[in-house]
């Protein structure tokens, strides 16, 4: 429950940032201005692509986070026995933030207008995020070995679940990735605000999966449960 009230604390903080934003909750009829603040260009509005994709994220997000609350209250089961931590994941991890430095500074070339950092950054993202997906399925390969199956418990379960979930949307987004990269690989013309705009979506897409990976791996550790041990404490 703590998981779940702490996503939608954030849920709401960036609903009432995006509000401030939009300035929906503003009283035109008493600002005060003068006839030049007229021709000033406006503010342009958030594309649609981006509210999709933040409601398409917050969905995500509530999916992980009943997860990770079902998660924890599984934890104190008799049949419970935690799943030994491969090392492997270690570097996965860096891999994927890796991967999102490299889209990150994607960005940053697009906004430049520099055509060939930006195929670069697409590259150095596409082969980590491969990288990363290759490491996770030899880490299930490495628990398989060791007599980790999925049936055995449910630790065992909710970790290959979690982390086969992460895995598809790293997946779905690796495939947006790839359309992105042949589309400039066959020299499609593309208008580079709409470049940009595409760019900027994979890269929030990417550090978004990031996040939720870290609190996974958080709560594979343990990390997250000594967490919420702390909160409780610290409320009663």
């Amino acid at each position: 429950m703590s998981v779940v009230l702490i996503f939608l604390a954030g849920v709401a903080a960036i609903v009432i940032w995006w509000m401030s934003g939009q300035r929906l909750m503003s009283k035109p009829w008493l600002e005060i201005g003068t006839l030049d603040d007229i021709h000033q260009p406006a503010k342009q509005p958030i594309p649609t692509a981006k509210i999709g994709l933040g409601i398409f994220l917050a969905v995500v997000g509530a999916l992980f986070s009943l997860l990770a609350s079902a998660y924890l209250a599984r934890m104190s089961g008799a049949d419970w026995w935690a799943v030994p931590i491969p090392r492997l994941l270690w570097a996965n991890t860096a891999v994927l933030i890796a991967s999102c430095a490299a889209l990150q500074w994607t960005v940053v070339q697009a906004r430049r207008g520099a055509d060939d950092g930006v195929r670069l950054g697409l590259d150095a993202a596409l082969a980590t995020a491969v990288l990363f997906l290759a490491g996770q399925i030899v880490a299930w390969l490495q628990l398989v070995a060791a007599g980790y199956v999925l049936a055995d418990n449910p630790a065992n379960s909710f970790f290959y679940m979690l982390t086969g979930l992460h895995g598809l949307h790293i997946l779905g987004g690796l495939a947006v990735l790839a359309r992105t990269r042949v589309r400039l690989l066959a020299g499609t013309s593309m208008a580079p605000a709409r470049l940009r705009l595409g760019i900027e979506l994979c890269a929030t897409y990417w550090h978004f999966m990031l996040v939720v990976w870290l609190l996974l791996f958080a709560l594979f550790t343990g990390w997250a449960n000594d967490f919420v041990d702390l909160c409780r404490q610290l409320v009663s």
